[in-house]
């Protein structure tokens, strides 16, 4: 380290992670109970400070693997976030990231190990400092790219029934879509392929599985919905 800039005060560097999930038609949002002061016990994004030797964009990486063991994993980076008191404890300044993950690929025992809880976001409890800001604003740019890239296909399994996709264009953008309409734009959509395997989950009658193909939509990707 060199004595540059040593009549500046410190700042600390971090990052929070908002990983958004889609289950049982419901939008949710990765959660838990602070572990560490100041703000022990309060809800709070899972987050962590920036190491000397790595850039924002790899803390938020290594973060997200703590939490998830998961890796190529979709991210993208909401903004910072710096008002004067947002931490009572030092001057902070975080840089929040969002993700989204397919709950059903999750470890639960990870999961359980960290403390941490899948929560529906219209049931989300008050959140620590300017967390609820952050999902805010990661709610917002994640629908905002959802008009314009299929990245919805994210939270769903590989296959998935035009129900469950319309739930999940409806939990995103917080409102109901008109059956009738929503088809007939998926159907335009080449790469949104119909397979021949059929899900009985829901009824005896059964409804036809579909799958994102990503060769398809790399050729021409002129998506908008």
């Amino acid at each position: 380290m060199t004595g540059f800039y040593g009549e500046h005060s410190k700042v600390f560097l971090s990052v929070d992670c908002i990983i958004f999930g889609f289950e049982e038609n419901k939008l949710k949002i990765l959660i838990g109970k602070r572990q560490m002061d100041p703000g022990r016990g309060e809800w709070s994004l899972y987050g962590g400070f920036v190491r000397g030797d790595e850039s924002v964009d790899d803390a938020a990486l290594r973060t997200l693997y703590e939490l998830t063991g998961m890796r190529n994993v979709y991210m993208r980076q909401v903004g910072a976030f710096g008002s004067i008191d947002r931490d009572p404890g030092e001057r902070v300044v975080s840089i929040a990231y969002y993700a989204l993950i397919n709950v059903k690929d999750y470890d639960d025992r990870l999961r359980q190990e960290h403390g941490v809880e899948w929560v529906d976001i219209k049931e989300m409890p008050p959140l620590y400092s300017d967390h609820k800001d952050m999902v805010d604003k990661a709610r917002k740019l994640m629908k905002e790219k959802l008009r314009t890239e299929p990245v919805g296909f994210r939270l769903l399994p590989s296959l998935f029934t035009l129900t469950q996709l319309q739930r999940l264009y409806e939990a995103v953008n917080g409102e109901e879509l008109d059956k009738r309409n929503f088809r007939k734009r998926i159907k335009e959509m080449d790469y949104i392929e119909k397979t021949e395997l059929i899900d009985k989950t829901g009824s005896k009658r059964g409804a036809f599985l579909y799958r994102f193909n990503r060769s398809v939509y790399d050729e021409d990707p002129n998506f908008k919905l």
